[in-house]
Formats: C-alpha cells, sequence, structure tokens
C-alpha cells in the first residue's frame, strides 16, 4: 500500500491517514484504498445500485488516473463507497471529456476496525505502461473537504495534473 497525502491547505479532520494500491490485470486493473481514523465521523454516501453516475467528487471517493508514458490522454475513474462509479476520458488536460468505455467496474467497501476499506475490479482497456494517480476525497459534516494524493502540483489541489500520477503501471 502506498501512503496518500493530505493538501497542505486541508484540515487534518477524523481521517489520519490514507493508502491505496493498484495493480495491473489482464482485464484492467485492481484497486485498493483505505481511510484510517473516526470514519463514523465523516460524509458517507448510502448504498446504492452499482451504476454510473457523474459528481462522485463531490463527497467522499476515490480515483484512479491511468496515463500511457509519454501521451497526453488520460483515463479518470471515480469510484464511491455507494458502489456507483464513473470513468471519463479526456484528450489532454481538462480538455475533451466524455464517458470511457468500461465493460465492467466491481466495487465493495466495509468498515474494518477504525477504518474504512474499498477495493474495485475494473474491466477496461488500459494502456501500458502507465503513469498512474491514487486519490481520495473525504467530506466532513460541516462540507470541509480533504484531497489525498500520492502528490501535488504546487496551488490548489488538482488530480488532473500529471503531477499526482507518481506510479508506473507495468503488465
Amino acid at each position: 500500500m502506498q501512503p496518500l497525502m493530505l493538501h497542505q491547505t486541508c484540515d487534518l479532520g477524523p481521517v489520519r491517514a490514507v493508502t491505496a494500491a493498484i495493480t495491473a490485470t489482464p482485464q484492467g486493473c485492481e484497486a485498493e484504498f483505505r481511510l484510517d481514523g473516526h470514519v463514523p465521523a465523516i460524509v458517507l454516501p448510502a448504498p446504492a445500485a452499482p451504476e454510473r453516475m457523474d459528481s462522485l467528487w463531490q463527497t467522499t471517493c476515490f480515483e484512479i488516473f491511468w496515463q500511457p508514458l509519454g501521451g497526453t490522454y488520460y483515463r479518470e475513474f471515480n469510484l464511491s463507497p455507494s458502489g456507483r462509479w464513473a470513468a471519463y476520458d479526456f484528450d489532454s488536460f481538462r480538455e475533451g471529456m466524455r464517458d470511457a468505455p468500461v465493460e465492467s467496474i466491481a466495487i465493495s467497501c466495509w468498515h474494518d476496525g477504525d477504518g474504512l476499506v474499498l477495493k474495485a475490479s475494473i474491466a477496461a482497456e488500459l494502456p501500458s505502461p502507465a503513469q498512474v494517480a491514487l486519490n481520495a476525497i473525504v467530506e466532513h459534516p460541516d462540507g470541509g473537504m480533504q484531497f489525498w494524493a500520492l502528490a501535488f502540483a504546487p496551488g490548489k489541489p488538482e488530480f488532473h495534473s500529471e503531477a499526482c500520477r507518481q506510479l508506473i503501471i507495468e503488465r
């Protein structure tokens, strides 16, 4: 598991650490995210039918950004503890956004002691080798947000920045 860092503009809040891992599979990838801290004190979306849905990032959510090495194209996955998901393709930084083709996304999420674990299995065409980002958004009951990533570019939290894509994944 890789430790994610809290963006410098965010308050610590009830979540004290976030870790994540990702593995390429012949069908796509598998990922795991773990929040450690006082999980009952954060906002979690209610369980829902596992379907594609926009705007999941507006509350507690996990994200994967997958970009072929040397390319400008990238794919974004949003994975909600509710079981809902989203997948988008971009031609370059925040340009040309469209729904990405996905065969399937299966999400399981559960409490583990003082933590929360989300596992996702994604069946989609993913280029290799790729530079990958693993991110988390945690919403507090007062509406405040925490932003966690492997790394951040200077300035405000921007998960679309290549600076966040710190892992190199190969099949």
